[in-house]
């Protein structure tokens, strides 16, 4: 059972990919925080990963503040926190701000844009992932502010790249359907990326990732998020793990410095708050629906990790929701 997997189902990704550039060094743009770039491309509410493919020439990433990594062709780097960065090759007398074009970048679509100093060409398909940002923040959390994965290194990984490649380079056609085969390219692209990530964690990590990875702590973190309002306990999970009680428990402390009934809590509150921010279900309903017997325990427990109860959250988040300005983004389009 892939918990990887279950959780996506629930945070539901919404991919596009929205700029293909060609780059003559020397060149250099700072590519603006999520935030900033989700007005454009994606609703309001959703967190924004923002990533690079680089699908030819060399090139270096870094936070504005932060560390540097060398890129070259078949590397996909990733901001999954959406901080601010800056790509570049060579040593540009000045560094463009994206934030600046944004408007007029976005508007023409995957059309190819040139720019640069007309040396050795560099090549980016740029690509966004919106997702809910309260239950993503389970595998995001895991991730460092930056990271690149070369995709070239197995089969699937270079026929995703070639597909990507083949799509944006037929994007001007209008083919039906084409938006949505690219939308589906880049969550399977992000997906893809975030499994070899994984799978090429050290052995000695820790935290939410490496506990996917591990088959007793994967099986049981897989059982809760497939099904959070069965009545688990540490026995019923550790014997479909195939282990001891303590073994289990041992080992999800050691990943992710919890005990599995306080992991499960959370993310039955979790999920019942993006329920309250999302759906119309009544708080007795969504009680049920997360794994407790009355509304009366879901109020109790909800406050304790909210501070307040179900229905006041619910109306603050509908209040937030309705003050951010309409902004027409590529999503709802």
């Amino acid at each position: 059972m892939d918990v990887l997997s279950e959780v996506l189902k629930v945070v539901k990704l919404q991919g596009a990919l929205f700029f293909n550039g060609e780059f003559s060094s020397p060149w250099s743009f700072c590519s603006p925080a999520s935030n900033e770039l989700a007005p454009y491309v994606a609703t309001a509410a959703k967190h924004v990963v923002v990533y690079h493919l680089l699908t030819e020439g060399h090139a270096s990433a870094r936070l504005v503040d932060g560390e540097c990594l060398a890129l070259e062709a078949g590397d996909i780097v990733i901001f999954p926190l959406g901080d601010a960065h800056i790509l570049a090759h060579g040593r540009p007398p000045k560094t463009e701000a994206m934030a600046k074009e944004l408007a007029r970048l976005l508007s023409q679509g995957l059309k190819l844009s040139r720019t640069g100093g007309g040396g050795e060409v560099t090549q980016f398909v740029c690509g966004f992932m919106a997702c809910e940002p309260r239950l993503s923040q389970v595998f995001l959390n895991g991730l460092p502010p930056m990271f690149k994965v070369g995709i070239r290194n197995d089969a699937s990984g270079r026929w995703l790249e070639n597909s990507i490649r083949f799509s944006v380079n037929e994007s001007d056609a209008s083919r039906a359907g084409g938006e949505a085969v690219l939308a589906k390219l880049s969550e399977v692209l992000f997906v893809e990326t975030l499994r070899t990530y994984i799978a090429h964690l050290p052995p000695e990590q820790t935290g939410w990732l490496a506990g996917a990875r591990d088959s007793e702590v994967g099986m049981a973190l897989a059982l809760m998020h497939r099904n959070p309002a069965h009545p688990w306990t540490i026995g019923s999970l550790a014997k479909e793990a195939g282990v001891s009680r303590s073994v289990l428990a041992e080992r999800f402390r050691h990943y992710l410095n919890e005990p599995p009934m306080s992991y499960l809590t959370r993310w039955r509150l979790q999920v019942g708050a993006q329920m309250l921010a999302s759906t119309s279900y009544s708080v007795a309903q969504i009680a049920s629906e997360v794994g407790y017997e009355s509304e009366a325990a879901f109020n109790r427990a909800f406050k304790r990790e909210f501070t307040i109860p179900p229905a006041r959250f619910r109306k603050q988040s509908r209040s937030a929701h309705t003050t951010v300005p309409a902004t027409k983004s590529r999503l709802s389009a």
